[in-house]
């Protein structure tokens, strides 16, 4: 008997077993091994490694940069600040032969306006060089320190508290912004 939609079921049938048979079946699909599960295990660990050597020498060449920044600042502030301090120990020298005359000329029969006069140079240029950083050291009378003075002599001190202790100032030291430029010269009691 021929019967049409029962060889329209067949016909489907037969193709839904042939299409089955063409795939196939998820225990015949080949199934990765550990050695390849390992294998990308080991890829994605070297890529990890290589990004986190990559990070730490992008962090230190960035940190190396930031420190040559800083030291050349630094070092060129250092250089503004020192720039005139060659020029500057010229001119001391000039300074203590004014402190001098000022003194002889108290000491001596010279007129009242003339004291005057050289006193007002000697503070003005006082004055200017300390706009640009130059100090004077004060010394008189502490305790002397072999990094800060220079000793000349030693003289006997009058009483035990005065021992170590800067009696005179034979030549002024300067400090230019808080560096030693010339050391003063001083007698020590011991």
């Amino acid at each position: 008997m021929n019967i049409p939609g029962k060889k329209k079921k067949e016909k489907e049938t037969e193709a839904q077993t042939t299409a089955t048979e063409a795939t196939p079946r998820a225990e015949e699909q080949p199934v990765e091994t550990s050695e390849a599960t390992e294998q990308s295990h080991k890829e994605s660990i070297d890529w990890k490694t290589k990004y986190d050597e990559s990070q730490d020498q992008y962090l230190r060449l960035y940190a190396e940069f930031e420190n040559f920044r800083k030291r050349t600042a630094r070092e060129r502030q250092e250089l503004i600040l020192s720039a005139g301090s060659e020029v500057l120990k010229s001119i001391l020298p000039v300074m203590d032969d004014l402190d001098r005359a000022l003194e002889n000329m108290q000491n001596s029969d010279a007129s009242k306006a003339v004291i005057e006069g050289v006193e007002l140079i000697a503070n003005k240029l006082r004055h200017h060089l300390a706009e640009k950083g130059l100090k004077e050291m004060e010394v008189l009378g502490k305790a002397f320190d072999a990094d800060m003075h220079e000793a000349i002599t030693h003289l006997p001190a009058t009483s035990p508290e005065a021992k170590g202790t800067v009696l005179a100032v034979a030549e002024k030291g300067y400090t230019l912004h808080d560096k030693i430029i010339r050391y003063p010269k001083v007698v020590v009691a011991s």
